[in-house]
């Protein structure tokens, strides 16, 4: 339960709540962060803790990682300001460039494997 102190602030509009979202195929996290109003989307990142929930994966990836607001990828994650329930999702990179993929499916159609 929230302190009295933090739902005045959060009633005043100095404080509210957004979403960090991060996905692995077999692992989904979405964690409720509080924030001030001039909190960034990356500060966001670092305050929803991701290292502690992902322990496999470096901290620098989610530290360099690109980020996007419900699905819509954000150009200047560093300086890009939230609104109340945003929800920032931290993107993986790609495992395979996707051209390289239809490259290599092309070419195993043409040999008919």
């Amino acid at each position: 339960m929230p302190s009295p102190s933090a739902l005045m602030n959060s009633m005043s509009g100095d404080t509210f709540t957004v979403e960090v979202a991060f996905a692995l195929p077999h692992q989904q996290q979405l964690v409720l962060v509080e924030v001030d109003k001039d909190t960034t989307a990356r500060q966001a990142v670092a305050l929803a803790n991701l290292p502690s929930l992902f322990p496999d994966i470096s901290s620098a990836t989610f530290e360099q990682a690109p980020l996007g607001i419900f699905g819509k990828a954000l150009r200047h994650p560093d300086t890009a300001t939230l609104r109340a329930g945003d929800r920032i999702e931290v993107y993986r990179p790609l495992q395979i460039d996707p051209k390289a993929a239809r490259l290599e499916r092309a070419k195993r159609q043409a040999s008919g494997s």
